[in-house]
């Protein structure tokens, strides 16, 4: 049992806050300072000045998220949940047996009114339902009471609203009998000022559990929604809904069962963005399908998972946002197993994405990972196998895991809308023999420090609008074969101190590290493309072979860093002979030259002249 799931105390009405500033805290305080000074302004300009303050306070508050935040530090600055040991247990003589006979129903204690096929529970206690409702209705009306529902083989149905409104009540947990099929069905419309408007509704906080099944059709609206928290703990549970599937307004958590969930509107959401400590999702247990029209999981502030196994897919006919999962604030993917397929990002924070652990497969029609802020890669395995662009975020730090992106566009991107630009330098960041020649350079980084990253682009393999830094891991990057983008592409400095660096790509838009890294490096430029499947092999002066590829694409040029070049020392490429051992992404264990041709003699630290617009380097780019 994890922390977060136990609650030891808690004050309807009062919930302590935690020590952070949520990024819809922090906008809201930026748009109202940048708008007191766009009032300042003269009138033809305020419309432009209010777009770029709120532009300008979104990125701001974006950036004040730390992206390196673990699961635990960020589940303790939430509200705990509701949940508590027992909460779906009961003792079979303490319950008020329901019997549900089609168009009437008979109660044997106390707390009950029946009303025709209206059953009215008054008071806290636990009351088992058997038996069906052709069109009625189970309505919760004890403030301050924990109703518990153990569901043992029923089915209701309701022409009017919910099959099940808890309207008034502090808690309502649902029990899954063992062994039981439970169906429920609600109306097919629901009035605009409708206080219960899911299928299955509560005002307080709501737990299913149990080992039974439930199948929930929300006809009119959400299937499942809870006004405060919701926690499924259990049960095999199927929902499809008219707008959400599963709904908790202050969060939603997943620690077991099997749910399910079909919607038009989004999958799982929690929409609470007025709290700091409130609009989390977490899945840490269980197996949970989600196919939706909108966002498939949609968390107001933070989205966590920690453990089960995470299936989702989100598409939309339409402009409808439809990520597979989403974050207003933080998403941190640090235990279990995330499948996503989304026809917009796969992953997508409005402020920082962190994958810390979790074994991650993406498919999108646009961002692989989109963070508007940190977009953090700490440990576990990443493929995204295909996107628009692959790893897009403001600062890009990849310390560990190994990744592995398809795009059609950048594989790595540190970009976003708003630029701190040295426009009146233009760009000129860095030094001789490396970064992009005359290009703004933005506040975005790109940096990696461990794990291993392999990049298979269409488009710039690694791109930063600012800065680049390798110290440490494995980066080899697949690059474009036409000539209008490269595998290498940063506007400002861009510097190489340890790890192992292999770019391959067309000759047209070279770029290669700044000649003051601390490590050495080469570029070499051939003088003809070879083609996909072609061995390579870096040799040094010595004739020893420091670094053999297997190449997947056409290419025309190398670039290459690793702890055996010295800047300085003449490196020969050759072309053929053969390689053994582990490869990755074509950069293979060993290799060794046999009869291979020698196709190009470089000196490491100096960018190549000629090839394609006039080679690498700063003023090479067009």
């Amino acid at each position: 049992m994890t922390a977060f799931r136990v609650k030891t105390f808690r004050t309807k009405g009062f919930r302590a806050k935690g020590f952070r500033t949520k990024a819809a805290g922090a906008l809201a305080s930026l748009v109202l300072a940048t708008a007191a000074l766009a009032g300042c302004s003269s009138g033809s300009d305020s419309g432009s000045a209010s777009s770029d303050a709120s532009s300008s306070a979104s990125a701001a508050a974006a950036a004040s998220v730390d992206g390196t935040r673990d699961a635990a530090a960020v589940l303790a600055d939430n509200e705990e949940t509701h949940a508590e040991e027992g909460d779906t247990e009961y003792d079979e003589s303490d319950a008020v047996d329901i019997e549900l006979k089609g168009d009437s129903a008979s109660a044997d204690g106390k707390g009950v009114d029946v009303d025709g096929s209206t059953v009215t529970i008054t008071s806290s206690g636990t009351y088992r339902l058997s038996g069906s409702l052709d069109d009625g209705q189970i309505v919760i009306t004890a403030p301050e009471a924990t109703v518990k529902l153990v569901l043992d083989g029923v089915d209701i149905s309701s022409s009017s609203g919910s099959a099940i409104a808890a309207t008034e009540a502090e808690r309502l947990v649902v029990v899954l009998a063992d062994g039981s099929e439970n169906k429920l069905s609600d109306t097919d419309s629901y009035a605009d000022d409708a206080e219960a408007d899911a299928a299955l509704y509560s005002a307080g906080d709501l737990t299913i559990g149990g080992s039974g099944s439930l199948t929930v059709r929300g006809n009119g609206n959400d299937a499942i929604a809870g006004k405060d928290g919701l926690v499924v703990e259990g049960g095999n549970i199927t929902v499809e809904a008219a707008d959400d599937g599963i709904r908790g307004k202050d969060y939603l958590v997943v620690s077991g069962g099997t749910v399910t969930v079909t919607a038009k509107g989004d999958g799982l959401k929690s929409a609470n963005a007025d709290e700091e400590d409130a609009g989390y999702i977490v899945v840490d247990g269980g197996t949970v399908e989600v196919t939706a029209s909108g966002d498939a999981v949609d968390a107001a502030t933070d989205l966590v998972v920690t453990g089960g196994k995470l299936t989702v897919k989100s598409e939309a006919s339409d402009d409808t946002s439809a990520h597979g999962l989403k974050s207003g604030v933080i998403m941190v993917l640090e235990g279990g197993t995330v499948d996503v397929s989304a026809s917009a990002d796969a992953l997508h924070g409005d402020a920082a994405v962190h994958l810390n652990g979790a074994a991650v497969t993406l498919a999108a029609g646009d961002d692989g990972i989109h963070a508007e802020g940190d977009l953090v890669i700490s440990e576990g395995t990443l493929k995204i196998t295909g996107s628009n662009e692959g790893l897009e975020g403001k600062n890009i730090l990849v310390r560990g895991g190994t990744s592995t992106v398809t795009s059609d566009d950048d594989g790595v991107n540190a970009s976003g809308s708003e630029a701190t630009s040295e426009e009146e330098q233009g760009g000129q960041g860095g030094g001789p023999g490396g970064g992009g020649g005359g290009e703004n350079v933005g506040d975005y980084s790109a940096k990696v420090t461990g794990g291993t990253l392999i990049l298979d682009s269409q488009g710039d393999g690694f791109d930063s609008n600012g800065t680049a830094e390798i110290t440490g891991g494995t980066i080899v990057v697949n690059g474009p074969e036409m000539g209008g983008n490269g595998a290498l592409d940063v506007n400002g400095s861009f510097t190489v101190s340890g790890g192992t660096l292999l770019a391959a790509g067309s000759a047209g838009m070279v770029v290669a590290p700044d000649s003051e890294s601390a490590q050495g490096w080469l570029s070499a430029t051939l003088d003809a493309s070879v083609e996909a499947g072609t061995t390579l092999h870096i040799v040094d002066a010595d004739g020893e072979v420091v670094a053999s590829y297997v190449t997947s694409k056409t290419i025309q040029n190398v670039v290459y860093s690793g702890e055996s070049i010295k800047s300085g020392e003449e490196y020969t490429v050759y072309s053929g002979g053969s390689t053994s051992g582990s490869e990755t992404g074509g950069l293979a264990e060993s290799g060794k030259l046999g009869s291979a041709e020698e196709i190009a003699t470089v000196t490491a630290g100096e960018a190549p002249e000629g090839g394609g617009f006039g080679g690498g380097g700063r003023g090479s780019r067009q």
